[in-house]
């Protein structure tokens, strides 16, 4: 039986969580099907920053590609699930004795509950040391079930920086509520918008195998 892939995208809606301060997602009917006679059209606005996303290096790099210059295959291929809901903080000696597979992309579940409505106060603390350890590991893409992979307060970005230096892409804002650790293939690819910082990622996973608690 071919297994389900598993959406771990969070909805666009009028009521998604936004940045403070950044640009409020909204989707509106610009016509309906009555004024064309034919069709409803439709448009939106939104940050590159809201619900599930890729951010490009430019983001916190001038120097760096854009989102329409990374590899797509870097989004597409097998991923480790890691449930560190339990801890405030990730250091490297909590990833030390996990067995990473071989795969190259890692997808942290740091909450156990995600409101998708309400932008959060805080969020777990994600040394940059680990971006030299996950390097060691062949990781290439993380993805993270918050806005940020560094404190929210956060000005120098040291883990988004770190994680650049040792060639790890990002991915933040995903679903991973439902989703137990293990091995998965994984699907997020971001839009490709030239010259942006980020872009919206709809983000698909399907289990490979039960690996049991990891």
């Amino acid at each position: 039986m071919t297994k389900r892939w598993i959406d771990i995208t969070q909805p666009f809606q009028n009521t998604i969580a936004t940045w403070p301060g950044d640009t409020p997602f909204h989707f509106e009917l610009a016509f309906t099907k009555e004024q064309t006679g034919s069709v409803n059209i439709g448009r939106f606005t939104t940050s590159t920053h809201t619900g599930t996303h890729a951010d490009a290096p430019y983001h916190f790099d001038v120097n760096a590609p854009t989102i329409e210059q990374l590899d797509v295959n870097i989004y597409i291929g097998e991923a480790l699930v890691i449930d560190l809901s339990d801890k405030t903080e990730i250091c490297r000696g909590d990833l030390e004795e996990i067995n990473f597979y071989g795969v190259s992309r890692v997808l942290f579940k740091l909450h156990s509950i995600v409101d998708t409505q309400r932008f959060p106060n805080r969020v777990p603390v994600i040394h940059p040391e680990i971006a030299a350890f996950l390097h060691e590991k062949g990781i290439r893409l993380i993805g993270v079930d918050c806005p940020s992979v560094d404190a929210l307060e956060s000005k120098s970005l040291d883990t988004h920086h770190a994680l650049y230096r040792h060639g790890i892409h990002i991915i933040e804002n995903l679903m991973l509520e439902q989703v137990l650790p293990g091995l998965y293939d994984f699907i997020g690819i971001p839009l490709k918008i030239v010259g942006a910082d980020g872009a919206p990622v709809r983000a698909v996973i399907r289990k490979i195998e039960d690996e049991g608690s990891i």
